[in-house]
């Protein structure tokens, strides 16, 4: 067996990589080399410090490119949409289990592997040699990172590996410490990875200022924005208005408006639409159907109930159908606080990660 293990230069990665090999695996360790940052350098010298201490070969692929054309500009595009998107899920799909996986397969590879806290279950058919595969939650539920998987296919999962995906943060630590990794001390991993400073920040750089009202659920202006991408729904910090607190509600992109309100409860709603629908089984589940489900990396999961938002409906010979739903409505049975457009809500059952969609 071939394995291609991403190796990062943080502690994760690395035992990942000392796993394989101390399982026997013929294993290689890459480094995606995906932005220009202080953050990629350092990162690129841990990574190849832990090839030479696991004696395997290494290898860099310099994915600069591809990453700024699928990640940064998406992002910065995002942005200018007035929403907040979530990089990591789409470079999982695009760069790490997109690219690097097509790229490994060629290079010879039977499985790529990461360090990602996630697991795969292999199921196979009654009287059948057709197998699937499930994304599952990792045994570590802290540190569970399946959320950011929900965009994976079974093309893709038939070739991924998880290795620390049964394993707790401590046991991990432990571990490197047994192999003699370097990578303790090392910084943890930023929010962002190729942001080194703030989110704001780094939209300076590339999107203008754009002015415009700030105002009150009432329609009353009370101040002046900068430009709406740098406000994100439930932000409460740099709105830059006095007798408050206030929080952002919502924006008016036609007008330019940024809409606040002191009732931090005005924040909590029960529904949302989410497009880009991606179920990881390949197959369509009736709806509706009863799931628990996340908004947010760090939010607890909820129970919910998927309905389908049919876009239309078509006509054939007279008679009306349902078209095949390509959004979905998600109706939780407790209201969730700052539902974001352009983040991604995640359907979990039991401990299987069903799928997910982005929210509208």
């Amino acid at each position: 067996m071939k394995i291609f293990c991403a190796i990062s230069g943080g502690i994760d990665s690395a035992v990942a990589v000392a796993l394989l090999k101390k399982s026997g695996f013929k294993v290689k360790g890459v480094f995606m080399r995906l932005a220009e940052s202080s953050n990629f350098l350092e990162a690129e010298k841990r990574a190849k410090r832990i090839a030479e201490i696991l004696k395997i070969p290494f290898f860099v692929f310099d994915l600069r490119k591809e990453f700024k054309k699928k990640i940064i500009d998406y992002f910065l595009e995002d942005y200018k949409k007035g929403i907040t998107p979530n990089p990591c899920v789409v470079c999982n799909k695009e760069i790490k289990f997109g690219l690097f996986l097509e790229m490994a397969l060629k290079l010879g590879a039977d499985f790529v592997a990461t360090g990602h806290y996630a697991r795969k279950k292999e199921l196979k058919a009654h009287n059948s040699k057709v197998k699937s595969y499930q994304l599952l939650r990792a045994k570590d539920k802290e540190k569970d990172q399946s959320y950011f998987l929900w965009m994976l296919n079974q093309e893709q999962l038939k070739r991924i590996l998880f290795p620390i995906g049964n394993y707790k943060r401590e046991e991990v630590e432990n571990l490197a410490r047994k192999f003699k990794l370097p990578v303790l001390k090392a910084k943890k991993s930023v929010e962002i990875c190729f942001i080194e400073t703030t989110i704001n920040d780094f939209l300076k750089k590339y999107l203008k200022e754009k002015p415009g009202k700030i105002v009150d659920t009432k329609g009353k202006v009370i101040g002046q924005h900068r430009g709406l991408w740098f406000y994100t729904i439930g932000q409460r910090k740099g709105i830059g208005l006095s007798g408050g607190p206030y929080w952002v509600l919502d924006k008016n992109l036609k007008k330019n408006l940024l809409i606040v309100t002191k009732n931090e409860k005005d924040l909590l709603k029960r529904e949302l639409i989410c497009k880009n629908l991606n179920w990881i089984s390949g197959k369509e589940p009736k709806l509706p159907l009863k799931i628990k489900a996340k908004i947010r990396y760090l939010s607890p999961l909820t129970s919910a109930i998927i309905k389908p938002a049919f876009s239309h409906l078509r006509k054939c010979a007279n008679i009306k159908r349902k078209a095949k739903f390509k959004e979905c409505k998600v109706i939780f049975e407790k209201p969730q606080r700052a539902i974001t457009p352009g983040q991604s809500v995640v359907f979990y059952k039991g401990e299987e990660v069903l799928g997910g969609g982005i929210i509208l």
